[in-house]
């Protein structure tokens, strides 16, 4: 028989290999969560997984670049297509980090005036955000009845109200859509319809194809097709420095 003390000898060593192991698994898991929304976080943003971390701020290699979409009236625009500029953003109306660099991306609509246009796309990470797909899929319905107006207006307001991480009430949207000016009767019927299922997944997969692995998944095109790559959230003064960048090249 062995004595309480003994036992205790015994089993610590084996508790402490449990215990590591299982503070490696939370680190994993947590850093997986991380890297996916939004490469602000970690201080990385993820290139194709063939190509390892890129480097931040990185201009993208030609080919790469030939993957980023060119920006055509197909998209969602704040500014005009025969802008020097394209701030192109691969958004998930869930992620927090899209919510905070929102308001960055409009103060340099803001303030390049006419020079640098937004183009918001469609990345819903359905894994960690179930709801940002109905809420993408409630954008494209608010472009269908309101227009590029409609559509803005009501992309703001999500982020307005979400408190992110899958917190916003799916039933309160067509009430945001009335607020925003949209007809809400009619916003409702699309929504429940389903009808822009297959448009959001076609954003969500041109952003795989560009290279995409996290949200905000962010570019800088200019008008000879050359690509910068944005870590994810960053504040204005590293997003103008990218933008001046590409003005100048």
């Amino acid at each position: 028989m062995f004595s309480r003390g003994q036992l205790l000898e015994k089993f610590i060593p084996i508790l402490l290999v449990i215990t590591v192991a299982l503070a490696f698994l939370v680190g994993v898991l947590w850093q997986k969560v991380t890297l996916l929304e939004g490469g602000k976080a970690s201080g990385t943003a993820l290139a194709p997984s063939d190509q390892g971390p890129a480097e931040i701020n990185g201009k993208l290699s030609a080919e790469q670049a030939g993957k980023v979409e060119k920006p055509s009236d197909k998209d969602h625009t704040r500014g005009s297509l025969d802008a020097e500029i394209f701030l192109i953003e691969y958004s998930d109306l869930e992620c927090p980090f899209c919510k905070q660099f929102h308001a960055t991306a409009q103060q340099a609509v803001d303030e390049y005036d006419g020079k640098v246009t937004w183009v918001y796309r469609h990345f819903p990470l359905d894994t960690l955000h179930p709801k940002a797909d109905k809420e993408a899929e409630a954008a494209e319905c608010a472009f269908e009845l309101g227009g590029e107006d409609g559509f803005w207006n009501l992309v703001d307001k999500i982020y307005e109200v979400t408190p992110s991480n899958n917190g916003l009430d799916l039933t309160k949207l067509p009430t945001y859509a009335s607020q925003v000016g949209l007809n809400q009767a009619a916003f409702k019927t699309c929504l429940d319809s389903g009808k822009y299922q297959d448009k959001v997944e076609e954003h969500y997969q041109q952003g795989v194809t560009a290279g995409v692995t996290g949200t905000p998944g962010n570019f800088i095109m200019n008008k000879k097709g050359e690509v910068w790559v944005i870590p994810g959230a960053v504040p204005f003064e590293t997003l103008k420095l990218t933008i001046e960048e590409a003005l100048k090249s």
